[in-house]
């Protein structure tokens, strides 16, 4: 019986010491953490909020905050740790090993991770946007983190990861919003320049699709042995731009029957 109450004085006279030497800490490192949890609640709506007023990429705005939200919650947790009088130094080699490791084994993934941030953040093209990228041309359709989303002209699906994307020559088709269309036509040296610039001028006011700025140009590009070629520049809206050229080009082609000009390998 004695014995059991010299280990209780001995239990007490520990734990008494532990509440006069850490016990301090422990409520200091309490106090901190929820101080700096109120703290961090209190970063992650401004953060919501500017990212909402830079208009910075709806798809962007929910990782940026949980990536900055959790970093800063990870280093609090290590700061109430320290605080508590526990050394990291251990924890700190074993997190950096695996953190290097990690990076070793998802160097693509992570490349195509940090890839997609940029582009969702500089947008050197957006969803909607028609690209020219990887020898794909087509629309955009989704813009991941990992990879992008692209609808070709012939209906088919390529998924292009975004490090390919980030790294090579990207070609904007409609950005601008307008492009133009160059065309050029060969005829015999007996057919007059005057009336196959009048048809051509006519084709163009007469086309609906025909944008009246930029201004069109029409000249001769070149003077050949077996006749000349005329070239002319029109510009149309850039989505839709191969039916437009299409429709474009039956109607020339119309206007130069119905003016009595015959193209090259026409019948007499």
């Amino acid at each position: 019986m004695k014995a059991d109450t010299i280990d209780i004085n001995k239990f007490y006279d520990k734990a008494y010491d532990w509440i006069i030497l850490k016990g301090p800490n422990v409520l200091v490192g309490i106090l901190v953490l929820i101080l700096g949890l109120w703290f961090i609640k209190l970063v992650a709506k401004w953060l919501n909020n500017s990212l909402h007023k830079k208009e910075v990429d709806p798809s962007l705005r929910p990782f940026l905050n949980s990536l900055i939200i959790i970093t800063l919650r990870v280093l609090l947790v290590f700061f109430v740790i320290q605080l508590f009088g526990y050394e990291l130094t251990t924890l700190t080699v074993l997190l950096g090993g695996l953190s290097v490791a990690a990076g070793l084994a998802l160097s693509g993934t992570l490349q195509n991770f940090a890839s997609g941030v940029l582009i969702l953040l500089l947008k050197p093209f957006v969803v909607g946007d028609n690209i020219l990228a990887q020898g794909q041309e087509g629309t955009v359709s989704s813009i991941q983190i990992f990879y992008t989303i692209i609808k070709t002209f012939d209906n088919k699906t390529v998924i292009v990861p975004n490090s390919k994307l980030s790294n090579e020559v990207i070609i904007n088709i409609s950005r601008q919003g307008s492009r133009r269309l160059d065309i050029e036509i060969k005829f015999s040296y007996g057919i007059e320049y005057d009336k196959i610039v009048a048809i051509f001028n006519q084709t163009i006011d007469g086309f609906k699709n025909a944008l009246k700025t930029p201004q069109k140009r029409i000249g001769v590009s070149a003077l050949e042995e077996s006749g000349y070629k005329v070239a002319m520049n029109i510009w149309i809206k850039a989505h839709g731009f191969t039916d437009t050229k299409l429709a474009f080009q039956k109607e020339l082609m119309d206007n130069l029957k119905a003016g009595g000009i015959k193209l090259p390998g026409m019948a007499d």
